[in-house]
């Protein structure tokens, strides 16, 4: 078969989380900074494509939003397919194994930690030095289309960004899970394509980009400072990808597919 079943796919999860668990913690923060510049690069091409067709946004906004999403899932598929750390990601992965008994809860929360450390690092690095540093986006229409990201992700309520946030890993993680059910390239692209495509063009909060997003608008002169960074968004969205992922793929789908079955 080309492709693996529910049942199958929680095995291959489970498997990788294992495997990530024997990491060193050098080699998962060095997998986990190039995750969040694959990330960055994503959302860089993303801005590039998004931001670029003012007049047809002012007419059909909604096809700006469609090429914001359809740019950024390259960071995702880099991630996958050349092998890297994503925290969202990870969300999920080890979960099945934690409620089965297959590992401690200490397993997740150690990766978690050093993986969120090495994608921000990553992310800022590529903010700073790929991007900014070389004016990639700080010629217009770009330029105020990236601080303009930043500002509305940094104006809402901490509900509003938390539940956003539960949806982009609800969404990213089933774009792992359907990627683990392809065991060909080609088949693993389409799955991870089209659910990150889906969050990000319904303005979903996903933290590990924020990381991106919010920090280029500020290095471009955007009026927002780190605290209100962390605090109006990188937090609750955070929060919400954990929740996101962990309770609305891990959690769901081992009780499905292993605790009754």
């Amino acid at each position: 078969m080309s492709l693996n079943t529910p049942p199958q796919i929680i095995e291959v999860a489970s498997k990788m989380a294992i495997a990530k668990d024997n990491y060193s913690a050098k080699k998962i923060l060095t997998l986990s900074f190039l995750g969040g510049a694959y990330i960055a690069i994503g959302a860089m091409l993303a801005i590039l494509l998004g931001g670029g067709v003012p007049g047809i946004a002012a007419e059909n906004p909604g096809i700006s939003k469609f090429l914001l999403g359809a740019a950024f899932p390259v960071g995702l598929m880099m991630v996958v397919m050349a092998g890297a750390e994503l925290f969202t990601g990870n969300n999920a992965y080890f979960i099945p194994n934690v409620l089965s008994g297959r590992q401690a809860w200490n397993a997740p929360l150690r990766n978690w930690a050093l993986v969120y450390i090495g994608n921000f690092v990553g992310c800022l690095f590529v903010a700073y030095f790929i991007a900014h540093l070389t004016g990639v986006i700080s010629t217009e229409p770009w330029g105020e289309y990236a601080q303009n990201i930043a500002i509305a992700k940094t104006s809402n309520p901490f509900y509003k960004t938390l539940l956003k946030g539960i949806g982009a890993n609800w969404l990213v993680c089933l774009a792992l899970w359907m990627g683990m059910s392809a065991q060909h390239t080609s088949g693993k692209i389409m799955g991870i394509w089209w659910p990150v495509m889906t969050f990000v063009a319904l303005g979903f909060e996903h933290s590990i980009a924020n990381m991106f997003f919010i920090p280029l608008a500020m290095f471009e002169g955007a009026d927002i400072s780190w605290y209100t960074f962390i605090v109006k968004n990188l937090i609750p969205a955070t929060i919400g990808n954990i929740i996101g992922g962990a309770f609305f793929v891990g959690t769901i789908y081992w009780y499905a597919y292993e605790k009754t079955k």
